[in-house]
């Protein structure tokens, strides 16, 4: 093909869209393709293309932590492999967060493309695995104080070379795992994912010619910079600075962690300083760099033109100081697993900052926490199993509406898993899923309801289960913007066979005999703007469709005169 990528806009135009449709039929591959229902129901997996020297290409519409992730992860494999000793057929993993990863269950797959006997680009994918070993069933113990006790954990190796698989090392992956059948066939689902895309850049490539696409992909994630950088000029330069908190790391249950962000925002550059975060913690709630640069990815996503093209590009105007031995830079053997929590936080703290320099952008804190519950053992119908779930709260409103109810937000893109996909796969029944009435923040803009879904351990686990539960916002609310109320706060609880009520300290291992019940309620979005300038009719129909109790209605919003609420 004549010409080159910098004078044919036409041409980089369809490159570009076609990158974005081919990061999509990965991801679509990923999801179909996979055994585990947390990526087929949950949707815990994503898909990206890099550059050959490890540059964002494109993403799919999934899971910003992994796509954010997938940076270094990428990195890490082109260091202990350099792109000049790689083979067309070769495939990499790894999951170790010390090494470029995030958590053990979060494994990526990168397999090299090749067009011509030359690399021209590089397909990524990465899937949170139901379990990856370690002390409890599903791979999330909110009371881990080493990573040793989290599960299987590998550095960046060759899995496939010329097209054939170390069997040594499949084994090995097998062996240390609760499902191996279910991890392996996930694994392959992100093996084909890649594959699939090999397949199209090859097609683009035979159109355009490998050369002249290496040109393109360049040219591509220039212009997405120099948009970006335009996009944070166009920001009041200076600092801002926000900060929270988690409720607890899972084995110090009365320590509350605190999160503190500054932003610099400078002639288009873009600075978080997170000096003043708590130290690292005993239990897992450490956060490795790869988390809060997913973060700050996010984050400058969310503040600048969201039709600028989503590459490299858009993140090189940003810039990092993590203190070593902190929260969010964690030393090793230190326990990582439930970063979720801290990455959402860190997220919302960035959020919170960029919202005193473009506050018509910014909306009110959401519930910043996605629950993630891991339910294994043996049943007399489904032998030994592992499942889970992924629920969320509301989101934050805004100057211009309301919050949405129990959706997930920023740094996480998940699913609920159906109550039939879990009671298909484990002794779990789903006896109620419902909103939490007046979780969301009140204000002239309410804040989004979180939602309460329970489960009951039936008799074919005559053993009962093991449970996971970690959780956030049980202690610290979502904060309000404008004068707008705090989102309500999340409770959980479990009910014990002789009676009891066992509430969750937002984080909890334990065991869970047939008949007894756990009771998840996530946390609400905040409000915006002063309660009592809301519309009376707005107050009125949140009352008739149960988000909003009559109570509430007079007391917060000062109406006197509202209707009985629905049954």
């Amino acid at each position: 093909m004549s010409g080159t990528a910098e004078t044919d806009p036409i041409t980089l135009e369809v490159i570009r869209h076609r990158l974005d449709t081919i990061a999509e039929e990965m991801e679509a591959t990923l999801l179909r393709s996979s055994c585990s229902p947390i990526v087929k129901e949950g949707l815990d997996a994503s898909a990206s293309l890099f550059t050959v020297a490890g540059g964002t290409l494109a993403q799919a519409c999934a899971i910003p932590v992994h796509l954010g992730t997938l940076i270094p992860a990428v990195a890490a494999i082109l260091q202990e492999f350099p792109l000049e000793t790689m083979r067309e057929g070769d495939i990499y993993t790894m999951n170790d967060p010390y090494l470029g990863g995030t958590h053990l269950p979060d494994f990526a797959i990168v397999l090299p493309v090749f067009h011509g006997g030359e690399p021209i680009a590089i397909a990524a994918a990465m899937t949170h695995h139901q379990d990856v070993g370690g002390k409890t069933a599903g791979s999330v113990p909110t009371d881990s104080t080493e990573i040793y006790q989290e599960g299987l954990r590998v550095p960046p190796l060759r899995w496939v070379r010329d097209g054939i698989f170390d069997e040594a090392l499949t084994k090995l992956l097998r062996l240390n795992v609760r499902i191996p059948d279910i991890f392996i066939g996930d694994l392959h689902a992100q093996i084909a994912a890649c594959k699939i895309a090999s397949v199209r850049l090859g097609e683009l490539a035979e159109r355009h010619g490998g050369a002249f696409l290496v040109r393109a992909f360049q040219t591509l994630l220039d212009r997405s910079e120099t948009m970006t950088r335009a996009a944070l000029a166009a920001l009041p330069d200076g600092s801002y600075r926000f900060s929270d908190g988690l409720d607890n790391d899972g084995v110090e249950f009365d320590r509350r962690l605190r999160i503190c962000v500054e932003i610099t925002l400078s002639g288009g550059t873009i600075h978080f300083d997170l000096t003043g975060t708590s130290g690292e913690a005993r239990g897992p709630v450490n956060c490795v760099p790869s988390g809060s640069l997913a973060a700050a990815c996010y984050a400058v996503r969310a503040v600048t033109d969201a039709s600028i093209p989503n590459n490299a590009g858009c993140f090189r105007p940003i810039s990092l100081t993590l203190p070593e031995g902190s929260l969010v830079n964690p030393r090793p053997p230190a326990p990582v697993n439930a970063r979720t929590a801290t990455i959402k936080r860190v997220t919302g703290c960035m959020l919170g900052a960029l919202a005193q320099a473009a506050p018509d952008r910014m909306p009110a804190a959401n519930a910043g926490a996605l629950v993630v519950m891991a339910f294994g053992g043996r049943s007399i119908r489904h032998g030994t199993f592992v499942t889970g779930d992924l629920l969320a709260g509301g989101s934050g409103a805004s100057q211009d509406c309301d919050g949405v109810d129990a959706i997930e937000t920023d740094a996480t893109n998940c699913m609920n898993v159906p109550a039939e996909a879990m009671e298909l796969e484990a002794p779990i029944r789903v006896t109620r899923c419902a909103l939490r009435k007046d979780t969301g923040g009140a204000g002239l803009h309410r804040g989004g309801l979180g939602l309460v879904k329970e489960f009951e351990v039936l008799p074919d686990a005559p053993d009962g289960v093991s449970f996971s539960h970690r959780g956030e916002r049980h202690f610290l609310p979502p904060p309000g913007m404008a004068g707008g109320g705090d989102g309500g706060c999340a409770l959980s609880y479990i009910q014990r066979a002789d009676g009891r009520r066992e509430e969750i300290p937002s984080k909890m291992v334990t065991r869970l005999a047939p008949g007894e019940k756990v009771s998840v309620g996530t946390a609400g979005g905040a409000g915006w703007g002063e309660p009592r300038a809301r519309e009376r009719r707005a107050v009125i129909e949140d009352v008739a469709n149960g988000k909003t109790t009559v109570e509430a209605a007079r007391d917060v919003y000062g109406l006197t005169d509202t209707p009985a609420e629905a049954g």
